[in-house]
């Protein structure tokens, strides 16, 4: 059966509810499979914008210790020239950044773990404190490195924060740019503007610059520049590519406004590149922290139409989950009607081929379909009604047939009635049985069919006991004709006297070999026979395992396959033949029996089988011949049970004296 014809047979063994089922299965996995692959993308996108939000969360309190801690650094010069207004600002100052770290904690604790930046902050938060404690121990210097570790450790988190809340992977040009702003360009140029607000503070004290710091600020004034330069380009760019249209009005003028003031420090400094220039350090402080104000205010604005672009995303991804699902919805119920529709349709053609098939079975076929279709179904109705017309010429044909048929089976019955009174009459009778010298024998047969195929039989000659059981393949007439046949021939053979096992055997074969071609069939037998005298048993011929049972409880079991070949199956089985020979002493007891025993099944398909015989048969072999016989046959009709008998059940029980 090829793949087409047995998709067509699976289907074919469904009901229309159960098809109709099997292809909505079909239909709904793929579209779930696809709305589950949309729905799983569109949530994974709206996740990774809901962790730049996240992002943009850390880094707000993070942003005012960026504007604090410089101040705070720059405050421990100008406190040297001792003022009680600078001594409270720098309390204040301390509380502030006091206070951001609150904050950052609380952030830390929220999103520590999604944003993996417990351990960074928790370092940063405990140098803080640390610096709280010792401060009163420390120089200037040590102030600059402790400041400078807590600049650059915060730097450091910040980059973290951007790497981990999806930041710096931004796929849209316009957040991507805002993003470069808030986490690399404007941090950058903030720390730049410190470092020269705090060059130019400690400068101030001493009323002269270092060449070295004359030449720190010129490197510094260059470098803001670039940055300055890059930034007003990639907001540009921002701008241009911002389909919300929100960024240039809302950051446009900001944007101007912070490139000018930058422009007009870094000309400032630049004409320090000329060695007499004066140094203009209050110009520098004021300038750079005009600068610094811009700058934290643009970052500020920034973030905000971020966080702005960011849930316009998710809102738009949110959006189009739910059109995704209305319009799955929308086929499903689209789907669901066309199929309720031609379910219903194909039942109500159903329901009246149904309804005709019972009024043709209960004899009215001259009933039509009367049905307005035009599709295949309507095929089907119009072959329907010209059946019922064939079948009404057909069942005046029938009803001939029928007489002639219960006319044919009457002779027929009779006939096998007449060949299973045959077989029964030519098993041996208990007399028969009863007169063998030396044994006792018990025999059983039942057929599967009015006529078996099962032979068995015990025969005596002039002082000669030969006994035999064979199995004819199949069962009915043929097979208990070839039975009949076996019979005979063995019978005629033992009253010419043959006492070889081989020329016994070849000329039973040969002469059912011939019958079996003649009658043109495929059947054959398979044959053991025992010449049995004084306690010796001479066994030839192939069949089933014969089974002995010592007087003392031993088994022994010998299998037949090497002592002959099956009868009827070629013309000359001569080098197949061959004989074993087995001594009885009193008590002993043998056992032969056809597969209709050992194949016998059960409702659960088990098989009686031959270890569960010789389990019987030890229980049982103490008894006479006729006992152990009615306990193996209980036991096998209770394996059976309600189950069919399949095949010839035949057994015989011999027993020493």
């Amino acid at each position: 059966m090829n793949k087409k014809s047995l998709g067509i047979h699976l289907m074919n063994r469904l009901t229309y509810p159960q098809k109709f089922i099997l292809i909505g299965f079909l239909f709904a996995m793929p579209l779930t499979l696809v709305m589950y692959l949309l729905i799983s993308e569109i949530n994974t996108r709206v996740d990774f914008a809901q962790k730049e939000i996240y992002g943009n969360q850390y880094l707000r309190p993070l942003r005012q210790l960026r504007q604090y801690i410089p101040q705070l650094q720059l405050l421990n010069y100008q406190g040297l020239n001792l003022n009680s207004n600078n001594v409270d600002y720098s309390k204040n100052l301390e509380a502030k950044i006091d206070a951001e770290f609150q904050a950052l904690a609380n952030t830390d604790r929220q999103l520590g773990i999604t944003l993996i930046s417990q351990n960074q902050f928790n370092s940063i938060y405990q140098k803080w404190q640390d610096f709280q404690l010792r401060r009163n121990q420390w120089s200037l210097e040590t102030y600059d490195v402790v400041y400078n570790k807590l600049g650059l450790d915060i730097d450091r988190l910040s980059a973290h924060i951007g790497d981990t809340s999806n930041l710096i992977l931004d796929p849209d040009l316009d957040t991507y740019y805002l993003m470069d702003a808030t986490l690399l360009k404007l941090p950058q140029m903030q720390k730049i503007l410190s470092e020269i607000r705090l060059i130019s503070g400690k400068s101030s004290l001493r009323s002269d610059a270092t060449p070295d710091e004359r030449a720190k600020l010129i490197t510094l004034a260059g470098k803001l520049r670039e940055f300055n330069q890059d930034l007003a380009i990639n907001m540009e760019v921002g701008f241009s590519n911002n389909p919300q249209g929100n960024l240039r009005p809302k950051l446009s003028q900001h944007l101007t406004q912070f490139n000018s003031v930058v422009e007009q420090l870094t000309g400032q400094l630049d004409k320090l590149i000329d060695p007499t220039a004066v140094v203009e350090y209050y110009a520098y402080l004021d300038g750079s922290q005009r600068v610094l104000n811009s700058s934290f205010e643009l970052w500020d604005k920034s973030v905000n139409e971020l966080d702005f672009l960011l849930q316009k995303r998710i809102d738009s991804f949110v959006a189009r989950k739910r059109i995704i699902a209305v319009f799955v919805l929308i086929i499903l119920v689209l789907v669901i009607y066309l199929f309720w529709s031609f379910y219903r349709s194909v039942m109500q053609t159903v329901f009246v081929l149904d309804e005709a098939s019972k009024k043709m079975a209960s004899g009215n076929l001259d009933h039509k379909i009367i049905l307005d279709n035009r599709d295949e179904l309507g095929q089907v109705v119009g072959a329907f009604n010209n059946i019922a017309d064939a079948l009404v010429g057909a069942n005046q044909e029938i009803t001939v047939l029928n007489d002639r048929l219960k006319a044919e089976n009457m002779r027929m019955s009779a006939e096998l009635d007449v060949t299973r009174k045959i077989q029964q009459m030519l098993l041996p009778k208990d007399r028969e049985l009863k007169e063998v010298v030396g044994l006792d024998i018990a025999g059983f047969m039942e057929a599967a069919d009015e006529v078996g195929g099962d032979y068995y039989d015990v025969l005596q000659h002039e002082g000669r006991v030969k006994i035999g059981i064979g199995d004819v393949t199949g069962h009915g007439l043929e097979s208990g004709v070839l039975m009949i046949m076996v019979q005979t021939a063995v019978r005629t053979l033992l009253a010419y006297n043959e006492p070889d096992a081989v020329k016994f055997l070849t000329a039973i074969n040969s002469a059912i070999y011939d019958n079996v071609q003649r009658m043109k069939c495929d059947k054959n037998a398979s044959l053991a026979l025992l010449d049995y005298h004084e306690g010796m048993l001479k066994l030839s011929g192939q069949h089933e395992e014969m089974i002995v049972v010592r007087s003392n409880g031993s088994v022994e079991r010998f299998d037949t396959i090497d002592l002959g070949f099956p009868i009827g199956l070629d013309a000359d089985i001569a080098e197949f033949v061959a004989e074993t020979v087995v001594q009885l002493h009193s008590g002993d007891v043998v056992v032969l029996y056809t597969d209709g025993i050992t194949e016998a099944e059960n409702m659960e398909q088990v098989l009686y089988g031959l270890d569960r015989l010789i389990e019987v048969i030890q229980i049982n072999w103490q008894g006479t011949a006729a006992e152990i016989r009615q306990g193996v046959i209980e036991d096998v009709r209770s394996h059976i049970g309600e189950q069919k008998v399949f095949d010839d059940i035949t057994l015989l029980v011999l027993k020493q004296k």
